[in-house]
């Protein structure tokens, strides 16, 4: 695949940002429709043959999208704040280079677990996010070695949440960092806390890991 020109890949990403907000508009209504079966199949037909158009030029499961930059490991399909993923809610992120990051975002009903109630497993993985972002921003890029989650209140639905994390100590390859989610009207109340180990690849053990992607990978490792 070949790579696009700096003003390619912005057009390219503002039709692909304006793609998933469409479909995760398709997503909440999916998940929310009590409409007729004969609507329902009626549906599916179009959107089998959309699922087509799409396809008919894709990339491979381990291809790097056109519009990602693996340098610094923006990923514009990724699960958690990718504009072009119908999954992503999306989280609309920040980080500074002494090691922070603040993700803030609304979650749906795609997202639910219990009734009214977020996904724990959703509520991991922003956590995550934001814990490996302040890494990365810092030069500390990494894998997660281990996450501790706490769930200290219940996460509601339809209410913006912050997500903030911090980098810890670093020793070697490894580095900790903690992360705190709140809801935006009450920062005081902790809803979820989360305590991560990250671990930077070596260079060469990073071109082994995504050696299928073709491309040279190194927001992954240590740079600093």
């Amino acid at each position: 695949m070949a790579e696009l020109m700096p003003e390619e890949r912005a057009v390219r990403r503002d039709a692909v940002g304006a793609l998933g907000s469409a479909l995760r508009d398709l997503l909440d209504a999916a998940v929310r429709t009590e409409v007729p079966v004969d609507e329902l199949a009626a549906a599916t037909e179009v959107a089998r043959q959309l699922a087509g158009r799409l396809r008919a030029d894709s990339r491979g499961l381990h291809d790097i999208a056109s519009v990602d930059d693996p340098e610094t490991g923006e990923r514009w399909y990724s699960p958690v704040y990718g504009p072009g993923n119908p999954v992503a809610p999306p989280m609309v992120a920040t980080d500074s280079p002494d090691g922070r990051a603040t993700g803030r975002v609304t979650l749906g009903k795609p997202h639910e677990g219990p009734p009214g109630l977020v996904h724990g497993g959703v509520v991991a993985t922003l956590l995550d996010h934001v814990l490996a972002r302040a890494l990365r921003a810092a030069g500390r890029g990494g894998l997660t070695a281990t996450l501790t989650v706490t769930y200290r209140r219940p996460v509601r639905l339809g209410i913006p949440l912050i997500a903030t994390a911090e980098m810890g100590a670093t020793d070697g390859r490894r580095t900790t960092a903690t992360a705190r989610l709140v809801a935006e009207d009450d920062p005081s109340t902790t809803l979820a806390e989360a305590e991560g180990l990250f671990v930077a690849l070596r260079p060469e053990r990073a071109a082994d890991v995504f050696a299928p992607t073709g491309r040279d990978v190194a927001a992954w490792t240590t740079r600093r």
